[in-house]
């Protein structure tokens, strides 16, 4: 019994003893599920458009952050880096869709999947070859994102809130919202629409895959580098974010591979429900929760819900 209380009830009574804490340990968990959110966004945006499933897209917010971080280094102004590193994202997306993706029209899935695999590696030993291996500093002062934190009084305690949090927040929120209605309201999105739902009925009213397949690309390259600089700006650059990115994985089976509403909830449900789990029950069972909680949420789906809260569910006929 006491076993028992400790597991499933010492924690609620800790929640309900210490309401500040709480909101501390919600609104940590809602940043780190709104950036969750943001790294999914640029998985479904490829999947919609080419039924591809970008294994690179983690190395990507990578390899973005580091070209930003890299060329600064060089002695290159803050904000004209900036603009450098979104060509250098529109030239991989433009070289992926003739290197990758065009000769392999039509080929199975996990054809493509594998392609995807020998870009992340690409990308890895291209990156380390430029940048160096060791972790970089983000260029947040350059970049004007703010500093420091804020202390509130709530709930008869105090809540730190950083700075740069609110800004990760914001920004990501700001993002999500306008790839939403870029894609739901514009001809582009309405090209990548049908395209999502047919590859030869989309070619057959005039749709150039090559553009749509391009333009995704290079807007989940723009999604890799807001992470990059947003997941930099809270530690550092570093090839270990790409283990972070992959946290997406379990987002998308929560959400859907294919709903952008999808990648929203599940990432602020695994942001949030690592958070609480790491600080409540992780002194109760050894910790190391915030690890691999995602990963057990997302197995639970996939028994019992395998298309995800928004997916579409598939119906196959023998």
């Amino acid at each position: 019994m006491d076993i028992l209380y400790k597991i499933f009830l010492e924690p609620f009574a800790l929640m309900a003893s210490a309401p500040d804490l709480l909101l501390q340990t919600l609104w940590e968990g809602l940043v780190s599920g709104v950036l969750y959110a943001l790294i999914a966004l640029g998985f479904v945006l490829i999947f919609k458009a080419s039924g591809v499933f970008n294994f690179a897209q983690g190395i990507m917010v990578v390899f973005a952050a580091l070209t930003l971080v890299g060329l600064h280094e060089k002695g290159v102004p803050a904000f004209l880096a900036l603009i450098l590193t979104i060509g250098v994202m529109f030239v991989l997306a433009f070289a992926v869709e003739r290197i990758v993706l065009k000769p392999l029209v039509n080929q199975p899935d996990i054809i493509l999947f594998m392609a995807t695999f020998g870009l992340t590696y690409f990308l890895i030993g291209f990156g380390e070859l430029i940048f160096g291996g060791n972790p970089k500093q983000m260029i947040s002062r350059e970049l004007f994102l703010p500093q420091g934190s804020t202390d509130l009084q709530l709930l008869g305690g105090l809540v730190r809130v950083q700075h740069i949090d609110i800004a990760a927040a914001v920004i990501a929120s700001l993002m999500i919202a306008a790839l939403a209605v870029f894609f739901s309201k514009t001809r582009i999105g309405r090209a990548l629409r049908a395209v999502a739902d047919s590859h030869k009925a989309a070619l057959s009213v005039g749709i150039s895959l090559d553009q749509i397949w391009v333009i995704v690309w290079f807007t989940a390259g723009i999604v890799a580098l807001v992470t990059g600089i947003m997941w930099g700006a809270r530690s550092d650059v570093s090839f270990a974010l790409q283990i972070i990115a992959l946290k997406a994985l379990p987002v998308l089976i929560l959400g859907g591979f294919t709903s952008i509403p999808g990648a929203i909830v599940g990432g602020l449900i695994i942001g949030v429900g690592e958070k609480i789990g790491e600080f409540y029950w992780g002194p109760l069972i050894g910790g190391g929760i915030e690890t691999w909680l995602a990963y057990m949420i997302a197995l639970l789906f996939l028994l019992y819900r395998p298309q995800g809260l928004f997916g579409e569910k598939i119906i196959e006929r023998v």
